[in-house]
């Protein structure tokens, strides 16, 4: 329904404004990493340095995901070829989890750091951070975004219907880049099991302490 008797001002319009979506998170990361150089030096602000690095990885994603990935699939010419493929699942992932999954997460450690004075054990929220973070790119840069780019090049040459096919979609190549995204999976559940163990032991101990 994209293209159906819309005119092509408001298709205009409308890829304008999808791709600036970007911009105001993005000039918010900066703000956060600035401020974080700045004030690093103080002591209470250590206190909040995990809460504040999630916050910089939501920037992060919010670029790539949401601005390099997202306007690849927003202008209307892209989105005629390659709606729906793995181009999509791209943005989604790396702009989904990447952006209000990593910003859901600050903002649940930043609660519990304001729970509770205690100084942390920071080992298992260290590893949670970057085990997330590595693995979310790896499953994006050795799985979906070549798919992404088999499929778009297929839509080009053979037709859309082809590049959704099970003749593509289960061909020996796709298949291998299917099964490598395991690799990327494995990181990532190892950051999301860390980033829970973290949160239940430092809620019990918020619950106990008040």
């Amino acid at each position: 329904m994209y293209f159906s008797g819309t005119p092509v001002q408001a298709i205009a319009l409308g890829a304008t404004f999808s791709a600036l979506e970007v911009v105001p998170l993005t000039l918010m990361g900066f703000e956060i990493f600035e401020s974080w150089n700045i004030l690093k030096s103080y002591d209470w602000i250590k206190k909040y340095k995990w809460p504040i690095f999630f916050f910089i990885s939501v920037s992060f994603w919010n670029m790539l995901g949401a601005g390099v990935f997202g306007f690849l699939i927003n202008p209307p010419i892209a989105l005629y070829y390659i709606q729906g493929l793995n181009t999509t699942a791209v943005h989604a992932h790396t702009a989904l989890f990447g952006v209000y999954g990593m910003l859901g997460m600050g903002f649940i450690i930043l609660c519990l750091r304001l729970s509770t004075s205690e100084i942390w054990e920071e080992k298992h929220l260290k590893r949670a951070f970057w085990c997330l973070n590595i693995g979310l790119i790896t499953m994006v840069v050795i799985s979906l975004l070549p798919i992404g780019i088999i499929q778009f090049y297929t839509s080009l040459t053979k037709g859309y219907s082809y590049a959704r096919s099970s003749d593509l979609l289960y061909s020996p190549l796709v298949q291998t880049l299917k099964w490598s995204r395991i690799l990327g999976d494995v990181i990532f559940s190892i950051g999301i099991y860390y980033f829970c163990l973290f949160t239940v032991k430092q809620t019990i101990k918020a619950i106990k302490s008040n």
